[in-house]
């Protein structure tokens, strides 16, 4: 320790990782992450005690790109975040985007949880509100940062928002000779003017530059204000934002429109075209607030612009007006930042009106025309309650249908089709309001709330439908390249392409809208064609369908699956699940009734507190608790054939008994847990995983008169 004098000091000690003060928060295995040392460390912990199970605390940008890093290392990851999403500085129904491909990728996503601290057991355990607890080989806090005013305080200077240090528009504290910058001072958002805490690497770096000119006297440079720009990369997907986000808004009680555009990063026609969702923030009078993005490629370059854009003060109209590069490879004619733009405008001169996602299922469908102007292949692959279709193309014959003393709601799949819709409505004396965002939007929102949902057209796409996929190698084959096209173009090549062949051969369709991975499945079960495998390649899908195996669903009964699911066995549950998934990918009813030992298979990994007598503690110490501690019904040797088996499943890209569980679950199969056996053995509701339906034998004998097919397992 020494001392040294100065004429002027800049404090720019930053800011350090949130480490709550919680039971067992010293054991070994949780780790915060804020320098390059803390990352040596987690990685040599890594390589020496080989976790197979982590646990990030905190789903922000640190946590997210932690839980890609350790998927990615081969790890089970789970991600526990007290607030009902992920990145905060996305609203909810962009954010949804990631949720979808993060659970994609294999990791698990609890929002709304809380962790109540750890206690070192068998391995650790992590406590969760709701008297939860989930077992962690490593631990990631990632809760946020906290300015490190230590020394500030220490001092005598003045603190400020959150314990940061106190400066003025020069950055000077409150004594005249010492300034601050970096992740310890507030800032001025740039918006609003008022003071935020805003730990971002760009804004600390040009604090850095003009307080030296302050501190040099060589010139007077004020705080500029911060927009808080910020971009995101997890697995294939990118997430950016700028300005103030929808919540914001709300919070500070400014006047506000929103648009949204799903767009396609370049030129359709050109290899390698994706979709991008974007959305943009604007005041009454045009001037631009904030602007979100989610893709696989050109978020970053469309979020700069806009950024730049509102740091100059600009409006939508001036969005209109950008002459941005155009060749087919980069971008289109109209750029993605253009159509924003042209949107936002037609909002604004009332060329359009417009309703949103979070709207829809209030409204009053007796006092509303509810209009689906999609073509009659993606209306039946799901829609909006309430909803009659007439596609665009034959609006104008039927306009009559249509009461003009009721005001009419259109969508389509990303809005353009609805905004044409409107426009010819409204020139014929209609009062016409458009989805903005089209019906993308609402079932990516809303199947984030409900991931079960029957109709959900994004929901998680597996890597594959059938854990062994069929291919065609004894079938012609013919492929379809519908990589750039959005919906509905892959689903329309694909019509085309079946048409073009003759039973029995197949079809390969190569498509970059994550959307038609789900949407494929349900139009195979409408017209009869065999749905053999959904792959993924990056940001590719692969489907492979032969034509006219399997039989139309949209009239079928009578077709559906029942099983009672007796044993506790790992290789009879597998057996179960694998049967029940693949009943389900094709469109059938499935229902597992799980009774006696098999209720071993719905039980909770983690303990759960709940009263039981002795007999009844006795059955729960003696039974395994959850998937995890299964035995085999041969070559169990004491539990050493477990493991090997799932060594050899995981191997072999085959799904774990887990994956399974939950993939029935999201396809909508029936997971029935008897109640007469849960009495007997001692097995409270609270003990069971989510999303479990209690009944007894009535329930099982309704759905197994309705089956064709019933097994006992």
């Amino acid at each position: 320790m020494y001392e040294e004098s100065y004429d002027k000091l800049i404090l720019s000690p930053g800011a350090q990782p949130k480490r709550p003060n919680l039971p067992g928060i010293d054991s070994e295995g949780i780790f915060t992450l804020r320098s390059v040392p803390d990352t040596f460390q987690i990685d040599e912990y890594i390589k020496e005690k080989k976790p197979k199970t982590a646990v990030v605390v905190g789903a922000g940008f640190i946590g997210v790109e932690m839980a890609e890093n350790l998927r990615q290392r081969g790890m089970d990851v789970t991600i526990v975040e007290f607030l009902d999403q992920a990145i905060a500085s996305l609203d909810p129904e962009m954010a949804a985007i990631l949720h979808r491909h993060m659970r994609e990728n294999g990791i698990r996503l609890m929002f709304q949880t809380g962790v109540q601290g750890f206690e070192k057991k068998d391995s650790l355990w992590v406590k969760l509100t709701g008297d939860k607890e989930i077992p962690a080989d490593l631990v990631i806090l990632s809760i946020g940062v906290a300015p490190d005013s230590r020394l500030a305080k220490e001092a005598g200077l003045t603190l400020g928002a959150g314990g940061s240090i106190s400066v003025n528009e020069r950055y000077a504290t409150s004594d005249p000779d010492v300034f601050a910058v970096g992740d310890a001072i507030a800032v001025r958002q740039l918006t609003t003017g008022g003071e935020s805490l805003i730990p971002l690497a760009g804004p600390a770096n040009k604090q850095g530059r003009l307080v030296a000119e302050n501190v040099l006297g060589q010139r007077e440079a004020q705080d500029p204000g911060v927009q808080g720009s910020a971009i995101l990369k997890v697995f294939d997907l990118t997430a950016a934002s700028t300005g103030l986000n929808e919540k914001q808004l709300k919070a500070q009680k400014l006047p506000y429109l929103k648009t949204y555009t799903h767009p396609a990063s370049h030129a359709g026609y050109y290899p390698g075209s994706t979709q991008l969702s974007m959305k943009l923030l604007f005041a009454p009078d045009g001037k631009i607030l904030g602007a979100q993005a989610v893709g696989v490629d050109g978020v970053d370059k469309r979020i700069d612009v806009l950024a730049t854009a509102l740091r100059l003060g600009g409006t939508v109209y001036d969005l209109e007006k950008l002459e941005l590069c155009y060749a087919p490879p980069y971008s289109s004619a109209k750029d993605p930042v253009n159509m924003l733009g042209f949107t936002a405008a037609n909002i604004l001169r009332g060329d359009t009106k417009v309703f949103y996602y979070d709207e829809v299922d209030a409204l009053e469908r007796e006092k509303i025309s509810f209009v689906d102007v999609r073509t009659p292949e993606e209306y039946t692959m799901g829609g909006i309650d309430g909803a009659v279709n007439i596609p665009l193309d034959d609006l104008r014959q039927r306009m009559n249908e249509l009461p003009k003393e009721k005001p009419v709601y259109v969508f389509c799949q990303v809005g353009l089709r609805g905004y044409l819709a409107s426009r010819i409505l409204m020139q014929n004396g209609y009062d016409v309001f458009n989805l903005s965002g089209g019906y993308k939007t609402y079932i990516t929102a809303k199947a984030d709330k409900e991931p079960s949902t029957p109709t959900d057209c994004t929901g998680i796409p597996k890597k594959k439908l059938d854990p062994q996929p069929m291919h065609c190698e004894s079938a012609k084959v013919v492929e379809v390249n519908a990589c750039g096209l959005q919906c509905p173009g892959p689903i329309m090549k694909v019509s085309q392409g079946i048409r073009d062949i003759c039973d029995g051969e197949c079809l390969l369709v190569r498509a970059t809208d994550p959307a038609f991975a789900s949407d494929i499945n349900v139009w195979c079960e409408r017209t009869g064609n065999e749905l053999l495998s959904v792959e993924r390649e990056g940001a590719e899908y692969r489907v492979r369908i032969r034509k006219g195996q399997a039989p139309c669903t949209a009239s079928a009964g009578g077709n559906d699956k029942s099983m009672i699911v007796f044993s506790g066995d790992l290789d009879r549950a597998l057996a179960a699940l694998i049967i029940a998934n693949g009943a389900a990918s094709m469109g059938r009813k499935v229902t597992m009734f799980f009774t006696f030992w098999g209720l071993n298979v719905l039980r909770r990994s983690e303990r759960v507190k709940v009263k039981k007598n002795l007999i009844e503690t006795m059955f729960g110490k003696m039974m395994p608790r959850g998937t995890g501690r299964l035995g085999l019904s041969k070559m169990n040797m004491l539990g050493m054939g477990p493991k090997m088996i799932r060594g050899v499943m995981k191997s072999k890209n085959v799904s774990s008994l887990e994956e399974l569980l939950r993939s029935a679950m999201d396809s909508g199969v029936r997971i029935v847990a008897c109640q007469m056996s849960m009495d007997i053995m001692g097995i409270k509701p609270e003990e069971l995983i989510d999303g479990v339906e209690i009944a007894g034998v009535a329930t099982f004998l309704g759905s197994a008169e309705q089956s064709d097919t019933n097994l006992f397992i």
